[in-house]
């Protein structure tokens, strides 16, 4: 039996939600191509994580069965997010499921953003997220396909970031009836605070204290959504933001 391939982007640390997703969709029995930007990595706070090892994730994801490629791709090049998606097709197959974990994420105001980092944040977030469902939406399989894109409502102090995103949830509810006739379907995902390695001891005590549950959310928490809304069993969501936040936006 053929399984099918998902195409994750940002997974290139042991603790992002990108790695748990595509954890999660190798055990569900997907192929998986995932990206990475070993550049942003090492630009970030977080550039001395020793658990950067996008070979690592290639391993474990052929220890669950998978077939696997990663790909270091800088999706602010205009040219990249079709490359990425033809390289992945190459390697596994068409893209049944496209998942956007990627983010430029480096903080500023409306006073202080810099015309580089914000252009550079709608690059990514917002133009090379929109590229990439072209790109997929251009080879996928006759029997349709899934659109996942992750997405933030954090703005104030982080403008470049929380408006791109902005932009980013138009794009993906716009794929829900543009791509509808492909037989793909389009949601989001906002998970709220998860910790992936970037808050400090008192960010972590705040934003739990905040928290209805008493816990923060993990990156597992996230991957079990994504992996129902791109099984057979969530064909019928569409066009959706889904707050998976312990009832921390309420």
């Amino acid at each position: 039996m053929t399984r099918p391939v998902a195409l994750i982007t940002g997974a290139g640390r042991r603790n992002t939600i990108a790695w748990a997703i595509a954890t999660g969709l190798a055990s569900d029995g997907w192929d998986v191509a995932f990206s990475h930007l070993g550049d942003y990595d090492r630009r970030m706070p977080l550039g001395g994580d020793p658990d950067r090892d996008p070979a690592a994730l290639e391993r474990e994801l052929r220890a669950l069965g998978a077939r696997a490629i990663g790909l270091d791709a800088d999706l602010a090049d205009p040219e990249v997010p079709a490359r990425l998606v033809a390289a992945a097709s190459e390697a596994l197959g068409p893209v049944s499921a496209l998942v956007l974990s990627h983010a430029q994420s480096v903080d500023s105001g409306v006073l202080d953003t810099s015309l580089e980092s914000f252009d550079r944040h709608f690059a990514v977030n917002t133009r090379g997220s929109w590229l990439l469902v072209k790109a997929f939406a251009e080879q996928v399989p006759a029997e349709g396909g899934r659109i996942v894109a992750l997405t933030s409502d954090h703005v104030v102090g982080n403008v470049p970031y929380g408006a791109s995103k902005g932009a980013l949830d138009r794009i993906i509810t716009a794929s829900a009836r543009e791509l509808a006739h492909l037989g793909i379907t389009a949601n989001l995902v906002n998970p709220g605070p998860v910790d992936t390695g970037w808050m400090d001891g008192p960010t972590r005590a705040a934003i739990t204290a905040q928290q209805p549950t008493g816990r923060l959310g993990t990156p597992d928490d996230v991957a079990r959504l994504v992996r129902w809304l791109v099984s057979d069993e969530g064909r019928w969501v569409s066009g959706q933001l889904v707050h998976s936040d312990g009832g921390y936006s309420v």
